[in-house]
């Protein structure tokens, strides 16, 4: 089964040089769809990259928190 572009001579609304009046929609033409390769398996577990970036968060908030904490101490009392 081929699928091949409309033929302009016989197709309606296009001017011509093959160009399209303003508000119209151009012809169909024929499309390739689908992957082209198969897609990798997915891994149910999280990355360790993913597991230390969320250890440096934390640790990141616990001193920001801790720092914070320590100059309101300072300026209050």
């Amino acid at each position: 089964m081929s699928s091949m572009d409309p033929d302009p001579d016989r197709t309606p609304g296009l001017e011509p040089g093959g160009g399209v009046s303003p508000g119209s929609t151009p012809p169909d033409t024929a499309q390739t769809s689908g992957l082209s390769a198969d897609e990798p398996a997915t891994r149910y577990r999280f990355p360790r990259t993913g597991v230390v970036a969320v250890v440096l968060t934390i640790a990141l908030v616990v001193v920001f928190l801790a720092v914070a904490v320590g100059l309101v101490a300072m300026i209050v009392g």
